[in-house]
């Protein structure tokens, strides 16, 4: 086992080719340039073995020979074949299909036939691990021989490890105590799933966990990393801050380089001892720039505006010339919402709402109510930002307007002591104000337009560099057209916006990546102001310290401003606002090699920080806590590092396919706005107790009527 796995870290197939189409599964050697489909026959051509591929006559002898090694390492008994196969007075011919019936269905006598009844297995998917990406059509001659000789001990290890690989990989990545494997009832489960009266699955055990399994998963992670690294030179990276006070009061902070191919973790500090010492953090700061190469660092985005980040943030811009000091945007927009919700008319809204909500979310009594008038839904919208709860919360409580009403004068309530109590008839008397739901509106239309901008920058996969400075432009526009233009009514609100923005948000990089998306820089709505050609200039001069680099860069930007060249060609021209910033100037800017790089290295930035990831810090905390030996604070360090960087890569993976959706699966049970339990008041006409369970059963209210869904009324 342990040889296997040192072949597989010595050498990487996908170092040696490239896929030239995903779908027909071709891939392309990066020595001879010949295509053939799938790694599988890769192999085979780097190691020299002719058989189903012609052997490379460019690849140097020693990845011929790693290959080889490798083709003899993982056949076992196929090593014999491999080196007949490899022999140089060997005839270069394809070797003829086995028979039809038997490449087609092979009989798998192992615990990996559960998806079979009969055991049978398509040799067409065989060897579908993550290593074998593409590998479908590998060698007739060793698919033959690996199933029918190898199937005895040496298959069944294989299956065993792979097995307890995949189970490791999921408390790596959950977090999960080891100790759970010991579980009877996870011990079944996994059973059970696997294959329900076959051969028992092999579940690893807490020291294979924390051995080889792990051991393993460092590796892969560590090459993982590697790749994501080799990226940096092209599109440069961001170095993100994540810093937060535990439990115990201590001062802790974790290092994050996020870049266009994915984020990956560093590792995490205690500062507590030099939380107040500026010159001990930009000590730690220096290490990590180092480890990143300061040459690849764009920009360093902190995760807030005060504190010993804000000391330090004025301090790094004069002691690395090249990277910029900038603060997460939704942060920023997260104190642009706590300002609006301070200010006196929307705060005064949003005590009303909240009154509501916590007179109905106090009662589970009076909240089963409301479910049966709602189709089951709440008041309260929990969200993943703590701002944006009471703006998300008071559109919905807008949307239920109508069921709120409904309730309200149903019978039920009237019959309910609640009905006669001052707090209820308060709250009947606020459902039925119509000035209340007018200023709710209003507020919900001032505020929701920042909310959506979150959703945006967390949501795409896409870095945002290039449209953040014209969003905030459109909220500001948006704001200003829901109060009539009257500048009475939105001039207060972009106060609060320009304030946070000039301080904090905005940075030279919005205003270059403003200036270098071609979706806006063509379009009539660009303006170039002082603001923008200050960005600009200051990008260029920092980012790049070679004066030649910079005239000729000047020089280029004519091209692209006035479209000449390339920039004004009619697929250039056709795709300025079909395809991403970055990959039209991968594709488009090649006539302008510095200003492409300039352009590339500014647009492949995020400008979120951290709290986008929203990584459990948990582990963190533990690794950084004393009292271990080093064996066990190494263990634990690796698991760590494969657990925040499976994390990240998965959500990195997610970012295509799920929508971001600000609204959070929990709520916060110490939440202002669901109030204290209040003691059950029961119904008049009914035993509380048996009015929930008949909520809860789906039975029909006391008065025989269901109530009816109400149309949800669109905001005016």
């Amino acid at each position: 086992m342990n040889k296997m796995a040192s072949s597989d870290f010595c050498i990487n197939v996908h170092d040696h080719g490239k896929v030239v189409d995903v779908k027909k599964q071709r891939v392309r050697c990066n020595y001879c340039e010949k295509e053939m489909s799938g790694f599988s026959h890769l192999k085979y051509h780097l190691g020299g073995v002719c058989g189903d591929v012609i052997p490379c006559e460019k690849v140097s002898e020693d990845v011929k020979k790693l290959f080889r090694n490798k083709l003899q390492e993982r056949g076992g008994r196929l090593c014999k074949e491999v080196r007949d196969l490899s022999h140089q007075g060997l005839l270069q011919k394809r070797n003829g299909y086995p028979n039809k019936n038997v490449a087609k269905k092979m009989r798998w006598q192992s615990s990996e036939s559960s998806g079979s009844e009969s055991g049978e297995y398509d040799a067409n998917t065989y060897f579908k691990s993550e290593d074998d990406l593409f590998e479908p059509a590998i060698l007739h001659s060793e698919r033959i021989v690996s199933e029918s000789d190898v199937t005895g001990d040496s298959k069944e290890e294989s299956l065993s490890e792979k097995n307890k690989k995949c189970v490791g990989r999921f408390f790596f990545e959950t977090g999960i105590d080891f100790k759970v494997v010991n579980s009877p009832s996870f011990q079944r489960m996994i059973s059970d799933i696997h294959s329900p009266g076959h051969t028992k699955y092999k579940i690893p055990s807490c020291q294979e966990l924390k051995g080889w399994i792990l051991k393993d998963e460092v590796k892969e992670m560590q090459e993982y990393v590697k790749k994501i690294r080799q990226s940096w030179a092209d599109t440069g990276c961001s170095i993100l801050l994540d810093g937060w006070i535990d439990e115990k009061g201590r001062n802790l902070v974790s290092f994050i380089v996020d870049c266009t191919q994915g984020p990956i973790y560093l590792y995490s500090s205690d500062i507590s001892a030099s939380v107040n010492d500026v010159s001990t953090l930009l000590r730690l700061l220096e290490k990590v720039i180092v480890e990143v190469g300061v040459e690849n660092v764009v920009q360093i985005i902190s995760f807030s505006t005060i504190g010993w980040v804000a000391a330090v943030g004025r301090e790094v811009m004069d002691r690395w010339k090249t990277v910029f000091w900038t603060v997460n945007a939704s942060h920023c927009i997260e104190l642009m919402l706590d300002k609006i919700a301070m200010m006196g008319e929307i705060r005064g809204t949003l005590e009303k709402a909240k009154t509501i909500s916590k007179f109905i979310h106090g009662s589970a009594t009076l909240l089963n109510l409301l479910r049966d008038y709602t189709d089951g839904h709440d008041l309260l919208k929990p969200t993943k930002m703590r701002s944006a709860m009471p703006f998300v919360t008071l559109e919905n409580i807008i949307s239920e307007k109508e069921n709120l009403k409904a309730m309200f004068t149903s019978s039920e309530w009237n019959n309910s002591t609640w009905s006669s109590r001052a707090e209820g008839k308060r709250v009947v008397e606020l459902v039925g104000d119509h000035s209340f739901w007018k200023g709710a509106g209003m507020v919900v239309k001032i505020a929701l337009p920042l909310v959506r901008v979150v959703c945006l920058i967390n949501g795409d996969d896409k870095p945002q560099m290039g449209y953040i400075y014209e969003t905030m432009d459109q909220v500001k526009e948006t704001i200003k057209e829901e109060c009539n233009s009257k500048k009475s009514q939105y001039m207060p609100f972009w106060k609060v916006i320009d304030e946070i923005w000039d301080e904090h948000l905005h940075s030279p990089l919005h205003a270059a990546g403003y200036f270098f998306n071609p979706s806006i820089f063509y379009s009539t709505e660009f303006h170039s102001d002082s603001e923008v050609t200050f960005g600009l200039l200051s990008c260029m001069v920092r980012m790049n310290q070679n004066q030649p680099a910079q005239d000729k860069i000047l020089q280029q930007l004519d091209a692209y401003r006035h479209s000449k060249g390339a920039f004004g060609e009619g697929s250039t021209v056709h795709q300025r606002t079909r395809l991403p910033p970055t990959m039209w100037w991968s594709r488009y800017g090649r006539q302008y090699p510095e200003l492409q790089q300039f352009a590339t290295r500014i647009l492949s930035q995020t400008c979120v920080g951290a709290s986008k990831y929203k990584l459990n810090r948990s582990l963190a905390e533990k690794l950084l806590t004393k009292g271990r030996d080093c064996i066990e604070q190494q263990q634990l360090s690796d698991l760590t590092f494969v657990h925040y960087n499976l994390q990240l890569r998965q959500q990195h993976s997610q970012l295509s396919t799920v929508n971001y959706d600000i609204v959070a699966d929990e709520m916060d049970g110490t939440d202002e706005w669901i109030g204290d339990i209040t003691p059950e008041m029961g119904f008049q006409n009914g035993d509380s107790a048996w009015k929930e369970l008949e909520s809860f059963n789906g039975a029909v209210p006391v008065n025989g009527e269901r109530p009816s869904t109400q149309v949800k009324e669109e905001l005016r």
